[in-house]
């Protein structure tokens, strides 16, 4: 779905809209909800799973797969909301989830990352050292 311009309170609210909690013995799914818009301004969703063995993931690769099966790479905002018993929170996201945005497309270094009604940051500004693999020439020369 194209979208015009939507507001920081207007995303969070969308994210928060799709955070339907639901216990699933000791875990909880669908207590994330998360909304962001591609390149395209096309709003993209999903929720996380949280279940026994690490089997779970997070909302963010959610609403990235979703995205990527429409054929695109490149976020340009994204925001993460946790709902549960009354309570709700905007969640930045963590550092598996950064990694995972900036794997799928170097550009997403500039996404746009919702943490408050007033205060984003870039991706590159929550994972600055993302130049994590570097080769050290001649290694066995120098020791």
């Amino acid at each position: 779905m194209i979208i015009p311009a939507l507001s920081n309170a207007e995303l969070i609210a969308q994210a928060a809209a799709i955070a339907k909690p639901k216990r699933v013995g000791v875990h909880w799914i669908g207590d994330v909800g998360c909304v962001l818009i591609s390149d395209s301004n096309t709003v993209y969703r999903g929720v996380c799973i949280d279940t026994g063995s690490s089997l779970g993931f997070c909302a963010e690769p959610s609403a990235i797969a979703a995205m990527i099966t429409a054929g695109e790479y490149r976020i340009r905002t994204i925001v993460a909301v946790w709902r549960n018993e009354g309570q709700t929170a905007i969640l930045a996201p963590c550092g598996r989830c950064r990694e995972f945005m900036r794997q799928i497309d170097p550009a997403n270094l500039q996404t746009t990352v919702i943490l408050d009604f007033d205060k984003v940051l870039t991706l590159a500004e929550l994972l600055p050292y993302h130049d994590w693999f570097h080769i050290i020439p001649n290694l066995d020369r120098q020791t």
